[in-house]
C-alpha cells in the first residue's frame, strides 16, 4: 500500500507556494519519492522528528533553509501542517505550536 501526501488546508498550500523556488521544488519532489517509493527512497537526512506525531522534511535550497512539518495519519497518509522558512538553528516553538493545533484537527 502507498503512501498519500496531502495539504492540511488552503492556509498550507498557501505557506508552500510562498517558500523560495527551489525549495518549494524539492517540498514536490520528497513528495513525488514518498507517494511512489516511502520513506526509505528520501535522502538520508531529509527527515526529523520533532516530538510526539509532529516529523518535518527538510529542505535546503540556495536562499536557506525550509521546514514542512506534518503527521502521519491512518491509512498511510501524511498530512503537511506547516511550510515555512527557518531562520534560526532550532524549529522556533511558534511553528510547533502551530503545527500542534492543526494535528489535533487531523482524523
Amino acid at each position: 500500500m502507498r503512501w498519500t501526501v496531502e495539504i492540511f488546508s488552503a492556509t498550507v498550500a498557501a505557506e508552500i507556494a510562498a517558500l523560495p523556488r527551489d525549495m518549494g521544488t524539492r517540498l514536490a519532489r520528497f513528495v513525488n519519492v514518498i507517494q511512489e517509493f516511502g520513506f526509505e527512497a528520501l535522502p538520508r537526512d531529509s527527515v526529523k522528528h520533532l516530538e510526539g506525531k509532529l516529523w518535518e522534511l527538510r529542505m535546503t535550497g540556495r536562499d536557506g533553509i525550509s521546514r514542512a512539518i506534518y503527521v502521519t495519519a491512518s491509512g498511510r497518509r501524511v498530512v503537511i501542517l506547516r511550510a515555512f522558512v527557518k531562520k534560526t538553528q532550532q524549529t522556533p516553538a511558534r511553528e510547533l505550536d502551530i503545527a500542534r493545533q492543526r494535528a489535533k484537527e487531523v482524523r
